[in-house]
């Protein structure tokens, strides 16, 4: 895996965050937890069930040292989500998101989960509309 950065970008590796001092580009060759930084969310971010379950499950894949910790919460978050869930789509997208975590294929589960947030986001709009 090659990783391009651009000056002052942030990326997590296994924890720890790395900031770079100019253009760079990173060559991986082996496993490791990573997510760039525009892949990272900030706890105030995570507003709904599906940004609040992308953080939990965030944190159970770059926090390895605390995973157990992180693992009710992410479970509860991801029961909230399920019960939430109407239609055959975002219940198929939260079945793959428990697969892929039990598989502890997080990367692949964070992306299941930008899915699950763009479609709460698309199931809020009209509300947002009415009450506007």
């Amino acid at each position: 895996l090659k990783l391009r950065l651009r000056e002052g970008e942030t990326i997590i590796i296994n924890g720890a965050v790395l900031r770079a001092a100019s253009r760079t580009e990173l060559a991986l060759e082996n496993r490791a937890a990573i997510l760039r930084g525009r892949e990272v969310m900030k706890p105030e971010e995570a507003v709904t069930p599906a940004s609040a379950l992308y953080f939990a499950a965030m944190l159970h894949y770059v926090d390895n040292r605390a995973r157990d910790r992180h693992e009710h919460g992410l479970l509860e978050r991801l029961s909230a989500v399920v019960a939430l869930s109407k239609t055959a789509r975002s219940q198929a997208l939260c079945a793959r998101f428990a697969r892929l975590m039990a598989q502890r294929d997080h990367y692949a589960a964070l992306g299941t989960c930008r899915q699950l947030m763009a479609l709460e986001a698309a199931a809020m709009a009209p509300q947002q509309n009415e009450a506007a």
